[in-house]
């Protein structure tokens, strides 16, 4: 007989390839005003993601494109593990099934958010313990993603530190071949290493002797991370993990007492647009854990729902972001120069040696002919009329730059927020009954510009505190949720507090320590102030400054009144190197489902901002920052004033609305799992 977990995952997956289906032959209408906004569109059935159809993982060729697919339940054994609920039978899709039904549940021992890196490299670390210690633990790993990677997004050259502590067998040989054989994806060693300062027409190249030495990217490699993770996802799963894409996390589950997690639970779906259950409506599934690790990297819903629920950032520096916008190229292969890394600062963000707009661009040739190509601003920009996109278009006009694209073709498009706030902004990483990993607690070292090494070692150390909590003592298989099928009645939540110490004694730490104040003197003196002092820190000081440098306003806050600058007018798209956003929108593979409540929703005690703040002091910057044009303001017919309209199809989940928007008068929820992009070499 089926377990209840086999059956309740088949069904929501039967419903979300239904939806994918259907979408193929869909028209998408993307508002119910009058006038059409210029924004909306309609992805073709090529845009979207190829499925599974069977319990197999589809057959993987030798090819860059190639890509790894999960089927939505393991391949492991499911019915050692009972469901919780009391129900002696199964409901299937139902229009008459009350909302309010309770969920079906199922315990494990640890349950993880989110399949990145932070999250699968602490899956893996769990089960090596396991096998070390010869104790059966149950993981389980939750990604709201159709596959693993598809919601990956980084630069990425790649310090393999914290792999090969993760593999201490492996040599960075090993692990490039596997991921070469498995995922079609070549991990490139860093052959050439520049750093540039652009003027509007010329380029001056800093000798690496000044750069700080966390710059120096000897022994790294230009990588795809999505393509990275997936095979770690393959890894995890051949180690015992369960993993579960397309299952969104949209909710935390706290005991009755609200002092502690006990687990989370996925988005309901089959719920139309006017909040009523349609024919395939079928109920979330509740996950308990005796601890629950969430890395849905930066911004992450559940993350900042524990944050806020356990005053996590009372004693932590105000977080501060980026935007990252990336591109990926397919280049001639006479024009490819593997392991050319390339960084600027300058044009176009920076104007002048003062400029206080913070970021740059990267530039990276990986085998056997891709350029990974990108733009990062720092979102404590304050002029409301820059529009990140177009400032990534237009760098790429720049001499020194447009040469690389030359004859290539654009295949690839997405874009992600980052952490930027370094040390002083990491809040509280843990709490009873789990924990925060990676970017969802902010680990990133952005003068490093890597955030990959330091979120897998996070999980690492993570795992590894963990372990220690949960199997202590010779009865630790005795109480384990893999041997007993449920959560012991008797155990009370643990806060795992050795996790933030072991963090504070461990480099990463270190590492951050070094450039503590770095990005705050950016923000505070400028461009040319700001390396100044990042060359004291690197060089000299390694963050022994007797001063401390606190971020106090949150990005939303910094945004100036636009009667205070000129509106800027962007280049029109050539087609060729630039192109327009809804051309590039199309190449990141983003579907939603329609005819679903939106998950991009107005505050409610917020909704006045956008007509009567937002458009009317900040001319409405969500029009310019969002790299999907979700946002467009539209005038209505008959009395000519201008109304918010949401295109929330078009959502790429880089959660840059939830930092930007005036006042942050959006709330970013999950929306049905598998919905969004759809990432293949990012």
């Amino acid at each position: 007989m089926q377990s209840s977990r086999l059956l309740i995952l088949q069904n929501q997956k039967q419903y979300q390839q239904r939806m994918l289906t259907k979408a193929s032959s869909s028209i998408v209408s993307r508002h119910s005003t009058t006038n059409t906004p210029q924004i909306a569109r309609h992805f073709s059935s090529s845009n979207l993601p190829f499925h599974c159809t069977n319990n197999n993982k589809t057959k993987t060729t030798k090819n860059i494109h190639s890509t790894k697919h999960y089927h939505c339940f393991s391949k492991y054994d499911l019915a050692k593990h009972k469901a919780t609920s009391s129900s002696s039978s199964l409901r299937y899709f139902s229009s008459t099934t009350s909302e309010e039904e309770p969920r079906e549940s199922m315990p494990y021992d640890v349950v993880i958010v989110g399949g990145g890196p932070a999250g699968l490299s602490a899956a893996i670390k769990l089960k090596q313990l396991c096998t070390e210690k010869n104790v059966d633990l149950s993981v389980c790993i939750v990604e709201k993603g159709s596959e693993i990677g598809s919601h990956i997004l980084s630069g990425n050259v790649f310090d393999p530190k914290a792999l090969n502590e993760l593999f201490p067998t492996k040599t960075n040989e090993d692990w490039i071949n596997e991921l070469e054989t498995t995922n079609g994806s070549i991990a490139t060693p860093v052959s050439k290493d520049v750093f540039n300062i652009l003027t509007p027409t010329g380029s001056y190249t800093i000798p690496n002797i000044f750069l700080p030495k966390q710059l120096h990217n000897d022994g790294n490699y230009v990588i795809s991370l999505s393509q990275l993770c997936r095979y770690l996802g393959g890894v995890a799963e051949e180690m015992g993990v369960e993993v579960y894409p397309g299952f969104a996390a949209s909710e935390v589950l706290y005991t009755e007492d609200g002092k502690s997690v006990k687990g989370i639970a996925t988005r309901d779906v089959g719920i139309g647009k006017d909040g009523e259950q349609k024919a395939t409506f079928e109920r979330g599934v509740e996950l308990h854990a005796r601890q629950t690790l969430f890395a849905e990297g930066a911004r992450g819903s559940c993350s900042e729902s524990i944050m806020s629920h356990f005053n996590l950032r009372q004693n932590s520096s105000t977080q501060s972001y980026g935007l990252g916008i990336k591109e990926v190229w397919e280049i001639p292969t006479e024009n490819h120069k593997p392991g050319l890394v390339q960084h600027t600062l300058g044009y176009p963000l920076q104007s002048s040696l003062f400029d206080k707009t913070y970021g740059g661009t990267f530039l990276y040739h990986q085998k056997p002919n891709l350029v990974l190509a990108g733009l990062v601003i720092g979102l404590d920009y304050s002029n409301p009329y820059i529009n990140p996109y177009q400032e990534f278009q237009r760098w790429k006009t720049h001499p020194e730059i447009r040469k690389h694209f030359e004859g290539g073709t654009c295949i690839s498009y997405g874009a992600r927020v980052l952490n930027e706030g370094g040390l002083h902004a990491l809040p509280k990483l843990t709490f009873p009954g789990g924990a925060l990993l990676g970017c969802s607690a902010g680990f990133l070292n952005s003068v490093k510009i890597k955030g990959s090494h330091t979120a897998i070692k996070s999980g690492m150390v993570a795992a590894e505190s963990i372990f220690e909590a949960l199997a202590d003592g010779e009865s630790a298989n005795e109480s384990a949720v893999a041997m007993t099928g449920e959560i012991p009645a008797d155990e009370a939540a643990k806060e795992v507090t050795s996790y933030e110490e072991r963090m504070n004694k461990s480099w990463v730490h270190e590492e951050l320590y070094q450039v503590r104040n770095t990005h705050e003197a950016f923000a505070r003196w400028g461009l040319l102030p700001g390396l100044v002092y990042t060359g004291l820190a690197t060089h000299i000081t390694k963050g022994r400054e007797p001063w401390t440098f606190l971020h106090d306003k949150r990005d939303a806050d910094k945004t100036q009144p636009a009667n205070k600058f000129e509106p800027i007018q962007y280049p029109a798209p050539d087609g060729v190197i630039t192109f327009d956003l809804l051309t590039n929108l199309q190449r990141s593979g983003t579907y939603h489902e329609d005819d679903q409540p939106a998950h991009l929703r107005i505050k409610a005690e917020l909704a006045d901002i956008p007509e009567s703040i937002s458009m009317q002091m900040y001319a409405a910057p969500e029009q310019r920052f969002c790299p999907a044009g979700v946002y467009e303001y539209v005038e209505e017919e008959g009395n000519g004033e201008k109304k918010l309209v949401i295109n929330a199809q078009n959502c790429v989940h880089c959660k840059c609305c939830s930092i930007k928007m005036p006042h942050e008068y959006i709330n970013w929820t999950v929306p049905e799992g598998g919905g969004g992009p759809q990432y293949q070499v990012m």
